[in-house]
């Protein structure tokens, strides 16, 4: 009431207003409480009042508010009827969303359980291949121990007995009298040189070739694949062997190569690649000359080296595994100029394919009679068989070993073919 903006205002209980006890009266406007409001402005878009139209909305569109409530209702409805379908499309995947959320902890639910049976089984069935690996490692460490025991046992009784030689025939000959020297003399000779005839390994019959290889496939255990095994195979650089057709020779700018095969102690290829391979190939003449190799590893126990040389000549060809040098490392390899193509003509004889011209000549250096200077059949000098004009190849697909045309007599030859 003191407020000069709510004075006029109507003032009541809240709880007058809750049983619509309001209903039906009218509503004044509040820029002029003495007004109702019965008008409604379409450009304002509110309700107005008699004073508001000939005031501030004297040029805007007015009409009564019983005449557009049914055009605004209507759009009012409209909006009302979307809206709602809108509600029950959010009510339904909200329903949704609710649903897949129990059906998510439910599902998450049974593969927590499938997980932690597969994880206990694969534990189960790693610790069962951990025993089992070192079960194959104690056998193999109780196989190398009874081969050395057995070695150095072989060994020890070959040294005493050659000891025992070695101290009979020393006191033989440094108090022993000339005729117990010469009586006792066979004796002794056969026993020492049976004792010298006795082979023996100089180097301990096994090795401490034991390794475990964690990639490696080792099949399956209690249903599950596992990984890891132990090797006891150690690649031998003296028995590793080279192979390849052009091993020792190549062509300028041709690519070529060979292979090599990493084999055991005992000769037995590895099976498995990793080896650390080296390969250098340098010119014996020019020092700053070399090939630069490439390596593959084929992961069985096969390398295959292949290399494309800049410049002819001789080359020092050196691999290495492990840095030490395998099987006929070092060799010479012979790098051969290109592959020189025919300039000439493969021809049975001169006289046919120059059309009889005298002057025609032939690098098989056959000649006829009557003053023809190129072969003939049957003639002298002729090979017996056709033949290359230019060096005398009686190969058809061979390399040409002679010089590039350069009589007027070959040219002619090869212009009248």
């Amino acid at each position: 009431r003191r407020q000069k903006k709510t004075a006029s205002h109507t003032v009541m209980e809240l709880e007058n207003t809750m049983d619509g006890s309001q209903a039906g009266q009218p509503l004044l406007c509040p820029s002029h409480p003495r007004e109702e409001l019965r008008l409604f402005c379409e450009q304002c878009d509110q309700p107005v009042c008699r004073e508001c139209v000939v005031d501030r909305h004297q040029q805007h569109r007015c009409d009564f508010t019983s005449n557009v409530i049914h055009r605004h209702g209507d759009a009012l409805r409209e909006l009302l009827k979307s809206t709602q379908q809108h509600v029950g499309t959010l009510e339904g995947v909200l329903g949704q969303i609710d649903a897949m959320g129990s059906a998510v902890q439910s599902r998450a639910e049974a593969v927590a359980t499938e997980i932690s049976l597969f994880a206990s089984g694969y534990v189960t069935a790693i610790e069962e291949h951990r025993d089992r690996l070192l079960k194959q490692l104690e056998d193999l460490q109780v196989q190398k121990a009874n081969l050395l025991h057995l070695q150095k046992a072989q060994l020890q009784q070959l040294l005493l007995d050659m000891r025992t030689g070695v101290e009979f025939t020393e006191h033989l000959l440094t108090s022993g009298s000339d005729l117990e020297i010469l009586i006792t003399k066979g004796v002794v000779a056969s026993r020492l040189t049976k004792l010298n005839s006795i082979a023996y390994s100089t180097h301990p019959s096994v090795d401490d070739g034991i390794h475990f290889s964690p990639q490696e496939r080792a099949g399956q255990c209690c249903g599950y694949e596992v990984f890891g095994a132990i090797l006891n195979k150690v690649v031998d650089p003296a028995r590793c062997t080279l192979h390849g057709e052009d091993l020792h020779s190549a062509r300028q700018n041709q690519l070529t190569g060979f292979t090599l095969l990493c084999n055991d102690t005992t000769g037995e290829q590895m099976r498995r690649g990793g080896e650390a391979v080296w390969v250098t190939i340098t010119h014996k003449d020019k020092r700053d000359c070399s090939v630069k190799p490439t390596v593959c590893d084929n992961g069985d126990g096969t390398y295959h080296i292949s290399y494309s040389p800049e410049e002819p000549g001789l080359y020092t060809v050196c691999i290495y595994v492990k840095g030490q040098h395998v099987q006929s490392s070092p060799f010479t390899l012979t790098v051969k100029n290109k592959f020189r193509e025919h300039h000439g003509v493969f021809h049975c004889c001169t006289f046919c394919s120059s059309g009889g011209q005298k002057a025609a000549r032939c690098a098989c250096g056959g000649t006829m009679p009557g003053g023809y200077q190129g072969c003939g059949h049957g003639h002298k000098g002729h090979p017996g068989c056709p033949h290359w004009s230019c060096c005398g190849q009686v190969k058809e697909s061979s390399e040409c070993l002679g010089g590039p045309p350069s009589n007027t007599s070959q040219r002619s030859l090869l212009r009248t073919v």
